[in-house]
């Protein structure tokens, strides 16, 4: 299957899951017995403006090229959220194609390592658009002393996360997490599913972890906002922080994750000590 032919066929499955999510009364639509949620197709296509055997060929993945206005209707049907709504535009090809696969860094730049520096007191790290991670602090590596150690091979955002039980026991909620992570990536690399860095990691994380491939075939898409993280330390105990993600100017194909902490609490003190701690040992 060609890589055209690939994305049709995620277009196709996004739509299908999304259609069978939809509260009938929402649109105001009855019941079918006692199904409350979900569209047929017919309807869909109906609310959509288009004909029930467009819109199938549509779920169905056939060469078809949809156009942006029925794009556009469809993420209104739908209720998409605007990071679905660009997802589906993106795999219908209405974006610019990222860099490619030889273009993607695999060290951190110089004035991305000086920012390093200077957030050197924080949990953060640099990673690329195919969320290999390049660069990081002291304090993250304080914090999961891993990210130094694992093969650089592995040293990916997602693989971590949802295989090195380390990452487990320090997150909180860690399915949550990787719920939201597995959305978050599903939602960047959408018109790029089928690089082949990013098909073989999806490919590796669909085999190593259920949790991954359920996520994964629920087709999830969110774009990335700031949110509250609980870490449980083994040695600082719980760090209360805020998951902010920034993008260094100049290198669009990379991003920097950072970790602030709640003012309201002392985790500020407990990361101190935690990198203190791992001085001193050191």
């Amino acid at each position: 299957m060609n890589a055209d032919a690939q994305r049709r066929r995620q277009l196709g499955e996004f739509l299908r899951i999304r259609r069978l999510r939809l509260p009938r009364a929402e649109l105001g639509l009855p019941p079918i017995g006692r199904r409350s949620i979900g569209l047929r197709r017919e309807e869909a296509a109906a609310l959509s403006g288009m004909s029930i055997t467009w819109y199938s060929w549509l779920e169905q993945g056939r060469d078809t090229r949809p156009s942006r206005n029925v794009l556009d209707s469809l993420a209104r049907t739908f209720r998409l959220s605007v990071a679905e709504h660009a997802y589906i535009l993106t795999l219908a090809g209405y974006a610019a194609p990222p860099p490619t696969e030889d273009k993607i860094p695999r060290r951190t730049p110089t004035h991305a390592r000086r920012l390093l520096a200077v957030l050197d007191d924080l949990p953060a790290y640099v990673a690329s658009s195919d969320w290999q991670i390049v660069g990081w602090t002291r304090t993250l590596e304080a914090i999961y002393p891993n990210v130094a150690t694992v093969r650089e091979a592995d040293r990916n955002e997602l693989w971590l996360m949802f295989t090195d039980p380390d990452v487990r026991e320090l997150m909180h909620d860690w399915e949550a997490a990787g719920r939201h992570l597995a959305a978050d990536f599903r939602t960047e690399v959408g018109p790029r599913l089928t690089d082949p860095l990013v098909s073989r990691l999806i490919s590796r994380l669909s085999a190593e972890s259920d949790l991954f491939r359920s996520c994964w075939e629920n087709h999830e898409v969110r774009g990335f906002t700031p949110r509250r993280s609980l870490i449980h330390h083994p040695v600082a105990g719980d760090l209360h922080l805020w998951l902010h993600r920034m993008a260094p100017a100049g290198h669009p194909d990379l991003h920097m994750v950072i970790w602030i902490p709640d003012l309201t609490t002392d985790t500020r003190e407990r990361l101190a000590r935690v990198v203190q701690g791992r001085s001193c040992v050191g």
